[in-house]
């Protein structure tokens, strides 16, 4: 079965290295399929393209920055702390319901804080010295607001560096610097119920003193830089006045005016702590407060107090000057900076917008290493503002709204505009508001407020007397002049004729004008078949008047030389309201030829002195004029009067003949009088307005010269 031993060692020389061939032959293949399986792949994904991403205008321009390696100068963990403003809110609240009576239950002994206070003492200008109630403070302090403090500790590392810088300038204290904690726990954007705003807490009137500009973009009261600087001019001049630094700070909270007056009242004392009884409660407290404050910053180690880590500091930071209006949060896009820092640095802009004024230049404060972002980059920051501001909504052109109606032009038979356009007009509307009637307060007084007479004021609410119970409504019944926008037809075309004589033509042609150039289209030509005549030239008054646009019938009485009340009363307007294509007639007659010279209406002019209860729409009433008229011959801007002032009054002589008819009847009535006996509670005034006369009129006839009235006295009354 088996072959003889030397035959298998031959076989089995030939069988291995066979064996061996094939086995290299197939790892051979095996690289080879594999190499070719990965250059395939290789070329499929590069043969795939990828999608482009589309870049909003902002994130292109950010990838042409400049960037300067610069490492962060905020650190970005601590900002929401020092951003909190709700610490502040509770450590005001605290300093100003101090109180410095009360014992506080706190490990710190007497002698031990006598020491300090007297080592404080030595290197410092002001006095200060040990006594109960700046005990019972320091106290407070330490046991009630630690943490308040640490956080306080962390943020004046960023402002204490510019109050001292200021504090310097003027040759003022340095430690000044601890009463903007005192005044606003360093709250850049602090604002008391009384308005006072910013670090240092200043009120408007003494602000704008100090040249703290303040408008509707820019309040500078918030600016630390300005603030502190007009701060330590106001502590140098106060100095000038008293030369104590105690008394300084006094005057800074209360004014010195108070200071002055609690120095007069002690005696002539100068020391705080002599005159703090006579000052205002909160005031006696806050030089306590400002030398407690003292004390912790200084001794807040031996305290246990771990200051807050800074956040950024003054040096980090740095100023550019902005050449275009720019918002915080474009800024905030452009820097990929959080909006909160950028508002903490720069509190000064009120609306969170960097103004640009003509002449004027505005700061933005910035961390050093956004700053030299901004700095590198500055054309590519205003191309992004003014893309947006290009693609800002805008409103729309202000044109009317023409639409035509109809085709009115047939068979060249009618010559009429059929145009409709929107037109706005001012128009009078009552308006009803009430008016609850407070303490001290009567007729006459609320009528002069709403420009009413007193009269219509008790139509109105059916009052019988001049006595209104206090918390009564009352009703007022007012006219306002109000935009009304009214879709109106424009009127019929002016025909203007141009009569061009020729020997071999009859035709006169007509064109309608009007009144604003139009176009082509608008104009209709038509031809008129008629015989020349030569006639005389007359130049001729116009009966009628069509109203235009922007007119109203005080200009029309003025290029007209008429008087308004006589156009009223020619086309029997009540009031003076015109719409536009309105016919006015301009007189009573004919058409009359004109003179070489205008025949000018009979006037004459009067003065009328206001009287108390008087207004402009009853001056106008009795003297047969229109307010309008009273306003324009006394120049008045509006209807408000005043007591004793004298007003020109004009009158034709058709209007001083009914004046004196109705003065004759008023003579005839005065021929007729009465006796009033005076009731308890009358007054001059009352009995002046049941009677329908004047206190004037009562004291002449009766010659009174004071008002002291007693009852049972018998005053004769003009009917």
């Amino acid at each position: 079965m088996f072959a003889p031993k030397s035959q298998r060692i031959e076989i089995q020389c030939f069988i291995k290295p066979t064996v061996m061939m094939n086995k290299k032959f197939a790892f051979l293949l095996f690289l080879f399929s594999v190499t070719n399986i990965f250059a395939q792949d290789i070329v499929s994904h590069d043969s795939i393209k990828k999608p482009e991403l589309k870049l909003s205008f902002l994130d292109s321009l950010k990838t042409t920055y400049v960037i300067d390696e610069m490492s962060a100068c905020v650190d970005e963990k601590c900002f929401a702390e020092l951003t909190n403003q709700d610490i502040s809110q509770e450590l005001l609240a605290d300093f100003k319901n101090i109180d410095l009576d009360k014992t506080v239950d706190f490990e710190l002994s007497t002698e031990l804080l006598k020491e300090r206070l007297r080592l404080m003492d030595e290197k410092s200008p002001f006095n200060i010295e040990y006594n109960v109630g700046l005990e019972n403070i320091i106290k407070s302090f330490l046991k009630n607001r630690k943490r308040s403090y640490e956080r306080l500790m962390g943020i004046s590392k960023y402002y204490f560096p510019m109050f001292e810088e200021a504090m310097a300038r003027y040759n003022v204290p340095l430690e000044i610097k601890y009463l903007a904690i005192v005044e606003s726990a360093l709250n850049p954007k602090a604002v008391s119920r009384m308005g006072a705003t910013g670090l240092w807490q200043f009120m408007y009137e003494t602000g704008k003193q100090y040249k703290l500009d303040v408008n509707s973009y820019v309040d500078e009261r918030s600016d630390a830089l300005k603030a502190s600087d007009a701060a330590a001019q106001y502590m140098r001049n106060m100095y000038k006045i008293f030369g104590d630094w105690e008394l300084v700070l006094a005057s800074y909270n209360s004014g010195a005016g108070n200071v002055t007056k609690a120095i007069r009242r002690s005696g002539g004392h100068q020391n705080f702590w002599n005159i703090k009884k006579f000052l205002p409660k909160e005031t006696a407290a806050y030089v306590p407060m400002f030398l407690a404050t003292m004390y912790i910053f200084e001794y807040h180690k031996e305290h246990g107090i771990v200051p807050d880590k800074t956040v950024v500091n003054h040096f980090a930071t740095d100023t550019i000057a902005i050449k275009s209006k720019m918002s915080f949060k474009q800024i905030s896009a452009l820097l990929d900076m959080p909006e909160a820092q950028i508002e903490f640095l720069n509190p000064s802009y009120k609306m969170k917008v960097i103004p640009y004024v003509t002449n004027e230049t505005h700061f933005l404060c910035l961390p050093k290493d956004k700053i030299a972002i901004f700095a590198s980059n500055e054309d590519k920051m205003y191309a992004y503002v003014n893309y947006q501001e290009k693609n800002r909504e805008r409103p729309f052109a202000a044109k009317p709204k023409v639409k035509i109606v109809k085709d009115s032009i047939s068979g060249n038979e009618n010559i009429e505009e059929a145009l409709v356009e929107t037109k706005t007009i001012m128009k009078n509307v009552s308006r009803t508001k009430f008016y609850k009637v407070k303490r001290g307060d009567n007729l006459s007084d609320i009528a002069d407020k709403y420009n009413v007479a007193m009269s219509d004021l008790k139509k109105w609410n059916h009052l019988k007397s001049n006595k209104v119970q206090q918390g009564k409504s009352l009703k007022i019944i007012t006219e306002d002049r109000i935009a009304v926008v009214q879709k109106v037809k424009k009127p019929k075309a002016i025909l203007e004729t141009k009569v061009e004589p020729k020997p071999e033509s009859t035709e006169e042609k007509a064109v309608a004008v009007l009144d604003k150039p139009v176009s082509k289209k608008e104009i209709v030509k038509k031809e008129i078949v008629k015989k020349p005549e030569l006639t005389e030239e007359k130049e001729v008054v116009a009966n009628e008047h069509i109203v235009k646009q922007g007119e109203n019938l005080t200009s029309i009485a003025k290029e007209h030389r008429l008087y308004v009340a006589d156009l009223k009363k020619w086309n029997n307007l009540k009031d003076g309201n015109i719409k536009l294509g309105d016919k006015l007639k301009l007189s009573n007659a004919p058409v009359v030829a004109v003179a070489d010279e205008e025949a000018k209406p009979s006037t004459e002019t009067t003065f009328y002195t206001i009287k108390k209860g008087d207004n402009i729409s009853l001056i106008a009433k009795n003297n047969n004029v229109t307010v309008d008229d009273l306003k324009e011959w006394n120049n008045l801007d509006n209807n408000v009067v005043k007591v004793g002032e004298k007003l020109k009054i004009e009158k034709t002589a058709e209007v001083i003949a009914e004046v004196s008819k109705k003065d004759t009847k008023k003579k005839d009535k005065y021929q007729e009088q009465k006796l009033y006996v005076v009731q308890k509670g009358d007054s001059l005034f009352s009995i002046s307005q049941k009677h329908h006369t004047t206190v004037a009129d009562i004291k002449k006839l009766n010659g009174i010269k004071d008002e002291n009235l007693q009852p049972g006295m018998k005053l004769k009354i003009k009917a």
